[in-house]
Order: structure tokens, then C-alpha cells, then sequence
């Protein structure tokens, strides 16, 4: 049985194509490291972490802290048990791995296990289709009418027919406008949720959803109305609103997301992040008739999990112009994401970004912004 022996962590920096948030925040960078674990028979597992809003670590620090916190519990494991271990930590162990490695270390130890398999890690999970239908969302809020527009008709274009928007603007006239310039820019679309990134109170969100809906669009669900923790708020929002959905959960741990669903204020549950937890919160999820939908995973790794879940009927595609960083990125057709048909979940760091597009300071700032699948 192989075993972990060693780590490789690349740093990058680089523009994003566009200003992408919502109604609480605008990104202009993107900060992102990428984890390799190595095993004794010359496999790589990878994984990555990021920082939305500041530069990373300098790469030797990153290294440091990775050595520090993390390899000498890994070193000499297996990775097939450790993705199934089970751990409880007490008082000052309680707390997160620095920088995201938390995350990264799950995603690379379920890809070499998946590798070790043979299989890719849709089927590794028990799944059989690789297809998963998928939402074009622009992350818009910051962009322009014009450019809002270009977007989504480029989404459009390349097969998209579902699409997301972030909604939340202090003026409803604000919001009731996006909607309509969506509708311009794509036609029919199958399906429109919107997102308001808790930006409003359980009543604002319930006359918001009236307003839509008496101006003639119909939402499929409703994203993050409220606080994320107000259970009851949740609750009475899914109860005023019959005709839209209630999406949310994503902000919440595990504990959190059992408290939502005992309160019933979550009629679709937003899951990404570690693959361990995603599964976990689709199991809890479907103990209560819930289902579910993948939000942002890095280069789309969660196509796996949204592949292999029977309660999972979404994964959210944001084109965050980050394909160059993946030899082989994600594929997409007619509007569903692909998962990949290679041992382990797929993607492995490109060569070229690798002697490109690397960062090793923050001394050395940003790269420009890489091509973008859509041009504003």
C-alpha cells in the first residue's frame, strides 16, 4: 500500500477578467495555491487553497507552515484511511489548518485514493454519469448594464440556458432591471435563480420575491435571502414564498446546516469544500428529503460530488477564468459540466503555468489577467 512522503506547493497570482462579487463584496485577483501530495509509488494528489481578498504567503512560508501543521501527521499514511478517518479534537487542537490547507489536503488525498482505485472519482463515489447539469452564474454585481449583458448573452452562446444572478441592490428598480436585461440578453432561459448574499431581512426577502414575480419572472430559488444562521427567518421566508425555492447553506458547517434543516427553512442545499463534508452534508440532507446543488468548487473538482450524489441536481460554473492553471480543465456541453474520465478526480497542474503563471513573492504581485472564456 503507497504511502504520503512529500508535498509541492506552487503559489499563484494573477487579474481576474472581470470585477467579480455580489452585493457585500468585489474581487478584482485572484490568490490561489496549489497543494501536491506525493506518495511513495509516484503518484500526486492534488488540491488547492485560496485567500478571496489578499495575497498569499510568500511560497517558502506556505511551505513552512505546511511542514509545521500538516505533512507530519500525513507522512507515511495511507491516503485511502485517511479520508476516512474520523477525528475529534479537543481544546487547543480545535481549530483550522493555516491558509485553506485543510480543504486542499482533502481534495488531494480523495484524488490519489480515487487514483489507486483506477477510476475517476465521480465512480470512486459509486456514481455512473459523468453528466451534470449546470448553471451559468456571472458573479455580476459589480459589472455594468453593458457588460452585464455581454455576459450573459456569451453564456448563452456557449450552451448555457439556466442561468444565476446576484440580486440584493438597495433599489428594487436596481434589481427588477437586471432582470429584464437578462432576459434580453438570453431569451427563454430554462430556469433563473437569483442571489442575494444575505443582504436582506426575512420580510424584505419575502416582498422582493412578490415584486419579481408580479413583474413576470419566475425564480427557481431564491439564494441566501437572509443572515445564514437565522433559522427561524429562513423558515418563515420557504413558508411566504410557494412558488420559489429556498437555496442556502453554503456559509454553514456541518452543525449549522443540521440546525437548518431541522428547522425546515432550506428547500435545496448549497454544498462545496471539503469533499468529506460535501458528502456528508448530502447525506444529512437526504435524511429530509432535501436536495442539493454545488456551488463554486476550484476548477470545478466538485463536478465529482455533484456526479456521484443522487440528491444533487446543479453545479454552478462562474467562468472564473482559472482553466489555464489545469492541463485538462472541466469540460462543458450544452449546458452540463463533464466529469472528467481519468483516475482520480482529472485535473493536474499545467507545465506551462507552472513556468508562467507561478508567483513565489508577494514582492512580485500579480500576472496580467489570462484570456477569458467570455470577452466584455
Amino acid at each position: 500500500m503507497s504511502a504520503l512522503v512529500n508535498f509541492t506547493i506552487t503559489r499563484f497570482a494573477f487579474a481576474r477578467d472581470r470585477m467579480i462579487g455580489d452585493s457585500q463584496v468585489a474581487i478584482g485577483e485572484c490568490h490561489v495555491g496549489a497543494l501536491e501530495l506525493h506518495t511513495d509509488d509516484g503518484r500526486t494528489g492534488l488540491g488547492f487553497f485560496l485567500n478571496l481578498f489578499h495575497p498569499l504567503p510568500d511560497r517558502v512560508e506556505l511551505e513552512r507552515a505546511f511542514a509545521r501543521e500538516a505533512m507530519a501527521g500525513l507522512r507515511g499514511q495511507a491516503p485511502a484511511g485517511l479520508i476516512h478517518r474520523v477525528s475529534r479534537p479537543r481544546g487547543g487542537n480545535n481549530r483550522p489548518l493555516s491558509h485553506g490547507f485543510g480543504e486542499a489536503i482533502e481534495q488531494a488525498l480523495w484524488d490519489l485514493a480515487a487514483q489507486q482505485a483506477g477510476l475517476p472519482l465521480y465512480r470512486y463515489l459509486g456514481g455512473t454519469n459523468p453528466r451534470v447539469r449546470a448553471y451559468a452564474s456571472g458573479l455580476d454585481f459589480n459589472l455594468s448594464d453593458s457588460d452585464y449583458v455581454k455576459f450573459f448573452a456569451g453564456a448563452r452562446a456557449l450552451g448555457f440556458d439556466s442561468f444565476k444572478i446576484k440580486v440584493g441592490h438597495p433599489d428594487l428598480a436596481w434589481d427588477l432591471n437586471r432582470l429584464r436585461l437578462l432576459k434580453e440578453a438570453v431569451g427563454a432561459p430554462s430556469a433563473i435563480m437569483v442571489d442575494a448574499n444575505e443582504a436582506w431581512t426575512p420580510k424584505e426577502a419575502i416582498m422582493r420575491l412578490h415584486a419579481y414575480r408580479d413583474a413576470g419572472h419566475e425564480i427557481l430559488w431564491i439564494e441566501d435571502p437572509c443572515i445564514r444562521d437565522d433559522y427561524d427567518g429562513l423558515r418563515q421566508v420557504s413558508e411566504a414564498l410557494p412558488f420559489t425555492q429556498i437555496n442556502t447553506g453554503e456559509y454553514l458547517d456541518l452543525a449549522g446546516k443540521r440546525h437548518l434543516l431541522e428547522a425546515r427553512g432550506v428547500d435545496i442545499m448549497n454544498v462545496h469544500g471539503k469533499p468529506g463534508d460535501v458528502l456528508r452534508a448530502a447525506w444529512l440532507a437526504a435524511e429530509y428529503g432535501v436536495r442539493i446543488s454545488l456551488g463554486n468548487t476550484f476548477l470545478e473538482i466538485g463536478v465529482h460530488m455533484a456526479a456521484a450524489l443522487r440528491e444533487a441536481d446543479w453545479i454552478e460554473y462562474s467562468f472564473q477564468n482559472y482553466n489555464h492553471l489545469a492541463a485538462q480543465p472541466v469540460q462543458f456541453d450544452k449546458g452540463y459540466a463533464i466529469a472528467p474520465d481519468r483516475p482520480g478526480h482529472g485535473i493536474v497542474l499545467s507545465d506551462q503555468a507552472r513556468r508562467e503563471h507561478a508567483v513565489a513573492t508577494v514582492a512580485e504581485g500579480v500576472r496580467p489577467a489570462p484570456p477569458a472564456p467570455i470577452q466584455l
